[in-house]
């Protein structure tokens, strides 16, 4: 069998070696040791000045808006995963849907601007597959019409836009390090921001609101994350730059190999270290999508239609026409990727789409 994806694992006595440590201290969770080394570590690595370490990637969005006091609008992208659009309902605002680019697949810059109306807060963008939003045009109508911006880069850990990490921009960027991401924690999350005092208000969110043990600073929520998955994220820390190289190097044996296929690719936006977390692809119509994702499953080879319906169909949003999330939902289908991913078996995926191509 080949999966699409497949988490990661280092090798497990430099995991057991932390664990090790967390059974001397007694120490399990609660802003431990592990937690704060990692926080560290990470700023270090990627230059930024405040993370916090989170138990999901979508706990990162909600307390994002709650810390910056998002109550009303918010325009986000309906080509993203669920937990995008959820956790904007779940905190009470208010989804607004602006169509994505058909190239880069990301939320269209220019449709945003004719959303906005008194009760739009704040613009939830998700960097798609890893893939950076237009930055530099968000900000300028963020900036133009006092809206704070947050960015879903659940899949951009290790992409750089103009040589910074893509988690320096906005006013705070989110992530996941769920199991199936490259980098991983096996469950977690963060928060990034460039801003001390945005930093000050989510920290202690994340934390009930506890200013010591018997004051609490506001509301809050239980956003923290453990000491063992601390420790896989140090472990994986390690090996980072080398999932990073192994995913670029499979991406370009794939393009190779399916040369010849009848399918498009997501655009990346100029100026970018792209981190090569998924390998979509994109087909003529749905009906092509399907047959060739029957054939593999019949050899046991598994794909996933990321991301597929588009969210401005989900039964708690209201309706908005999106043409193009839907269109491209419907034909876009991302092929296995992992570490452990072999060239032989790229081969094997390959060899099938071109042969149920050459029968239709």
């Amino acid at each position: 069998m080949i999966p699409v994806t497949k988490p990661f694992s280092p090798p497990m006595d430099e995991y057991t070696r932390y664990l090790e440590g967390v059974w001397q201290r007694n120490w399990f969770t609660n802003n431990g040791p592990l937690v704060n080394d990692l926080e560290i570590k990470i700023k270090r690595k990627l230059d930024v000045p405040h993370f916090l370490f989170t138990g999901n990637g979508t706990i990162a969005i909600q307390i994002a808006l709650k810390a910056m006091g998002i109550k009303g609008k918010v325009i986000t992208t309906p080509f993203s995963y669920v937990a995008t659009t959820s956790s904007i309902s779940w905190e009470g605002c208010t989804p607004i849907f602006a169509d994505i680019d058909p190239h880069t697949f990301n939320i269209n810059p220019a449709l945003i601007e004719p959303l906005i109306d008194n009760d739009t807060q704040a613009i939830l963008a998700t960097h798609c597959f890893g893939n950076p939003c237009a930055i530099d045009e968000i900000e300028k109508i963020a900036n133009k019409y006092n809206l704070k911006v947050i960015y879903d880069a659940a899949h951009a850990f290790g992409t750089k836009y103009k040589g910074e990490s893509i988690f320096k921009f906005g006013d705070v960027s989110v992530t996941s390090f769920h199991a199936t991401k490259l980098y991983h924690s096996i469950e977690g999350g963060g928060l990034f921001t460039m801003s001390s005092e945005i930093a000050h208000v989510m920290a202690y969110m994340r934390n009930f609101g506890h200013d010591g043990p018997e004051h609490f600073q506001g509301e809050g929520i239980n956003g923290k994350n453990s000491e063992f998955h601390a420790a896989m994220g140090l472990v994986n820390l390690n090996y980072v730059d080398k999932i990073l190289e192994k995913r670029k190097e499979l991406s370009e044996n794939y393009n190779q190999l399916l040369d010849e296929l009848n399918i498009t690719h997501q655009q990346i936006e100029l100026n970018t270290d792209y981190n090569f977390s998924y390998y979509p692809v994109l087909f003529k119509d749905e009906t092509t999508l399907l047959k060739m994702k029957k054939s593999l499953e019949e050899y046991e080879i598994f794909t996933r239609r990321y991301f597929y319906p588009a969210l401005n169909r989900l039964p708690y949003v209201t309706f908005q026409d999106t043409p193009v999330a839907e269109d491209i939902s419907r034909r876009i289908l991302c092929l296995p990727l992992y570490h452990e991913l072999s060239f032989l078996e790229q081969e094997i995926i390959a060899r099938i789409l071109l042969r149920v191509q050459s029968y239709n």
